[in-house]
């Protein structure tokens, strides 16, 4: 697996640049294939379908994640607070604990709803609902995620990803990459969206 970012998003399409510019780069996929939504709306490469991939954007944050099996990646920028109701509507009670034992921290919820999306993202089927379906491998009571650490369940491993103000996730059937290479200045002339804006 692969892991790209661009820290400095203007504009929406620049999540596509970076999926372009990374299946060149890492596939020698020159132009990028057309993509299409599979049965359950997730992206994917009809002509290639043994490359998987998946983005995510958040503020001036965009992830995308290159591999040989079924990805999810995902980005938040961090809010100062959270509503207590959302928590409640979208933790497991596990999660709802581990949160409390760190003080309810923003990060900590981004982080979690990270891990959450990337999981939904990675199956094909997005985020369960309630969200609160959605199970995500939590540390012990008291521990922060550690992003050197791979987290299970079952078959699919995880690894969390911070910066100063947003927390990420990628998860799939091989180990995601412990760093998240950052890319700028790309340089490519990407036609513009043609009716799959919602695939990014």
């Amino acid at each position: 697996m692969i892991l790209l970012g661009i820290n400095d998003l203007a504009r929406r399409e620049q999540a596509r640049e970076l999926l372009a510019w990374g299946a060149e780069r890492y596939w020698g996929l020159s132009p990028l294939p057309q993509i299409a939504a599979g049965e359950r709306g997730k992206p994917w490469f009809p002509a290639c379908p043994q490359r998987h991939f998946n983005l995510s954007h958040s503020g001036k944050l965009a992830l995308c994640a290159l591999a040989d099996g079924e990805v999810g990646v995902d980005v938040q920028e961090m809010r100062a607070a959270w509503r207590p109701s959302l928590v409640e509507r979208t933790c497991r009670p596990e999660e709802r604990a581990w949160l409390a034992s760190l003080g309810d921290r923003g990060e900590d919820f981004a982080q979690l709803w990270a891990l959450k999306e990337s999981a939904g993202k990675q199956t094909g089927y997005g985020l369960s609902y309630p969200p609160s379906r959605q199970a995500v491998p939590v540390p012990p009571l008291g521990e922060p995620y550690d992003p050197g650490q791979i987290y299970t369940l079952g078959e699919i491993q995880f690894r969390v990803y911070l910066g100063e103000n947003w927390r990420g996730a990628a998860c799939g059937l091989e180990v995601p990459p412990q760093e998240i290479q950052w890319v700028s200045g790309l340089g490519k002339e990407i036609s513009p969206l043609q009716g799959d804006e919602n695939l990014l």
